[in-house]
């Protein structure tokens, strides 16, 4: 596979874009997960886009924005395979089906030590590796703990919110995660009356998902949030999201934006009152 293998073709439906007015970043892992399983069944991996509990880091990075019936489709190929089977690199990219121009970038990488691919696994996909042309990951300091995080999300896992095997699927958690920025932001004064008034919204311009657990139905969840950088314009919020029975991390992500001027379509300085609420809720840097 030297070149990368269209796996999703579709739209942006209007019911799936938020109040950024462009499409909700949990509906790109959506489409992930469709393309995702076509991809793991094209290399002979089976379920692996469905194992539960494995650990799976995500980088995500959003270069230019899809609206209300844009249309995109997804290409895929395998980047990179541990010989053992302990290690799997896996690149995606959604296209602007008008343009062609690549509009974001997932980078997937699966710890797959406790469960390793066989030989066989390996070295057929070894055969079969694209070339990653997308951004270079750039590594954010880790927080130094999570005491200054506030609550933003807590609930039940419903059954609609499953994947195919039964397990909480990427695109309800990272709606879950969407939902917490959204308490967030009404924490530091960016609520729906600010946003209304000032034609003001949150846009996410890089993602970086872990999972290192994995949560059944009708489990009860919660969401924690804090502040891992904040700039003029900017601002990185972390979210944990642990099993709420037992206090155990299921999944963590970094989310990276900016305030955005809606009808300017750029960056807007943060208000001071925001700002100084915002920095309060910042966390060192381990």
């Amino acid at each position: 596979m030297t070149e990368w293998t269209e796996t999703y073709r579709g739209t942006v439906p209007p019911w799936q874009c938020d109040v950024t007015e462009h499409f909700t970043v949990a509906y790109y892992f959506d489409r992930l997960e469709e393309a995702a399983g076509t991809l793991s069944e094209d290399l002979g991996l089976g379920d692996l886009s469905c194992r539960a509990g494995a650990i799976r880091r995500i980088d995500v990075r959003y270069a230019r924005e899809l609206r209300a019936g844009a249309s995109f489709h997804v290409e895929c190929a395998p980047l990179g395979v541990d010989a053992q089977g302990k290690g799997l690199r896996l690149g995606y990219r959604f296209v602007d089906s008008t343009s062609g121009e690549t509009v974001t970038w997932f980078d997937e990488r699966w710890d797959l030590s406790a469960a390793p691919l066989t030989p066989a696994q390996s070295g057929a996909i070894g055969g079969r590796l694209g070339i990653w042309n997308g951004p270079e990951t750039e590594q954010r300091p880790e927080t130094a703990a999570t005491d200054g995080f506030i609550p933003t999300a807590r609930g039940r896992i419903k059954p609609g919110d499953l994947d195919a095997a039964g397990n909480f699927s990427l695109s309800a958690m990272v709606l879950r995660f969407s939902n917490a920025s959204g308490q967030f932001g009404a924490a530091i004064g960016m609520d729906a009356a600010f946003m209304q008034q000032q034609r003001r919204g949150f846009s996410t311009f890089e993602m970086t998902l872990r999972m290192s657990g994995a949560l059944r139905p009708d489990a009860p969840y919660l969401i924690e949030t804090g502040v891992g950088h904040l700039g003029n314009s900017s601002l990185r919020m972390i979210h944990r999201l642990t099993g709420a029975r037992d206090g155990v991390e299921v999944a963590r992500l970094g989310q990276f934006g900016v305030n955005l001027d809606l009808d300017a379509r750029r960056p807007a300085r943060w208000p001071e009152d925001i700002r100084a609420r915002a920095a309060a809720l910042v966390v060192p840097a381990a």
